[in-house]
């Protein structure tokens, strides 16, 4: 397994409309694990949820977080982030924008961006405290 790679290494990864996977701390200190959509622009992920959602609340009290970007089945590729989250109103609209077309096409991010006027939406950033990534692809053992 590659170990100790750079973003750079996996950046098709990243491009891929995979979703992520965002971990946030529950009031009892459990650990909340969502599906997500996602964008990697400028050294970090970015994410838009709900207002006051969970996510948001859980959030705005403990801004630790991590997420992760896997292929799934077999030797997968990935990438986890774990770090300090900020909530914002900043960019919502045009982070969700280009993630809604990267994720649904051009018609269908239309459709779905015109059901969501209205809906107060948060964008959250994180950038990396930690960040992990690996590669399976170099495996002599599975080749």
């Amino acid at each position: 397994m590659r170990k100790k790679l750079h973003i750079v290494d996996l950046a098709d990864l990243l491009e891929q409309p995979l979703n992520a996977v965002l971990a946030t701390y529950l009031p009892s200190g459990d650990v909340l694990v969502t599906p997500v959509w996602y964008e990697w622009r400028d050294g970090g992920f970015s994410m838009v949820i709900v207002a006051d959602d969970i996510k948001d609340r859980n959030l705005r009290r403990d801004p630790r977080a991590s997420s992760v970007v896997a292929e799934q089945g077999g030797l997968n590729r990935g990438i986890e982030v774990r770090g300090t989250a900020r909530t914002t109103r900043d960019d919502v609209d045009e982070v969700n924008r280009r993630m809604t077309l990267r994720y649904l096409g051009l018609e269908r991010s239309a459709l779905f961006l015109q059901e969501l006027v209205g809906v107060n939406l948060v964008h959250v950033r994180l950038e990396p405290g930690k960040l992990w990534a690996w590669d399976f692809a170099d495996e002599e053992a599975f080749q």
